[in-house]
């Protein structure tokens, strides 16, 4: 059964990487050097490489990787990936190189235009890699997508099994529950997990993976639908809001600027 293991990068990414004996595949390597270094000291061979964006800080390290590695790569059909030899979009799955395990393909439009998640069952558990679209108990800025695209991407993630556990691109917890426990000020859970995820920070530990059901419990924005939630934006937007895009939009916009 591959394990998963995160390899820190720049200031706050994660590149995570899948391994199983000798063969290791990554998802979203920004950075070469740290991924060389680990399968050189581990004696692991690269087998394939992931991408769900093409933001550089995903993405930058795959040349200086498959020059070393000349390995497969699989990358979101919309959008330009270096080295991609394999376009994927939802609907789609595959067998990961050297690994033996099957990934499903979810396209999850907002943070970028054609940003992509793969979702399966890595090592034991359903396993979430979800780029930039949603962060432990937050989400990715709209650079590029619409809030009705970000709403119904984040919902696809929600509609995953509780147990699935996430594995985003970067460790923006503590603040994320900062902003979190300002939206909801009343929600034991936030207060809990805030308390705990910075134990783990105190101690050098990441705070990932997430799982959805504490996504669900604590995320503002996959509970921009909840009745306090809507009720917060609409007190900080000074306004009503519609619907449920609507209020997501506004809590995108008071994260912002938060």
């Amino acid at each position: 059964m591959p394990t998963i293991i995160p390899i820190p990068a720049f200031v706050d990414n994660y590149i995570w990487l899948l391994r199983e004996g000798a063969h290791a595949a990554v998802v979203d390597p920004g950075d070469a050097a740290p991924v060389l270094a680990y399968l050189e000291r581990e004696g692991a061979t690269l087998t394939a490489i992931l991408a769900t964006h093409h933001h550089a800080d995903h993405v930058g390290g795959n040349r200086a990787l498959l020059a070393r590695f000349p390995v497969p790569v699989y990358g979101p059909a919309r959008e330009t990936i270096p080295g991609r030899t394999h376009a994927v979009e939802e609907g789609d799955s595959f067998v990961v190189p050297g690994l033996g395990v099957s990934l499903s393909v979810l396209d999850v439009p907002g943070h970028t235009s054609g940003h992509i998640a793969y979702v399966g069952d890595v090592d034991g558990t359903g396993s979430l890699f979800c780029g930039d679209t949603m962060f432990a108990a937050g989400c990715g800025r709209l650079f590029e997508g619409t809030p009705a695209q970000m709403w119904q991407s984040l919902a696809k993630f929600a509609a995953l099994p509780p147990t699935t556990r996430v594995y985003c691109g970067h460790e923006y917890t503590v603040a994320n529950l900062h902003f979190a426990a300002a939206v909801e000020p009343g929600n034991a859970d936030i207060r809990a997990r805030r308390v705990n995820e910075q134990a783990k920070r105190d101690r050098g530990e990441p705070t990932l993976p997430s799982t959805i059901g504490a996504e669900r419990d604590t995320n503002p924005f996959l509970r921009a639908n909840q009745p306090a939630v809507r009720a917060a934006a609409e007190t900080h937007a000074g306004r009503a809001l519609a619907d449920d895009v609507a209020s997501f939009a506004a809590i995108r916009a008071w994260k912002n600027a938060f």
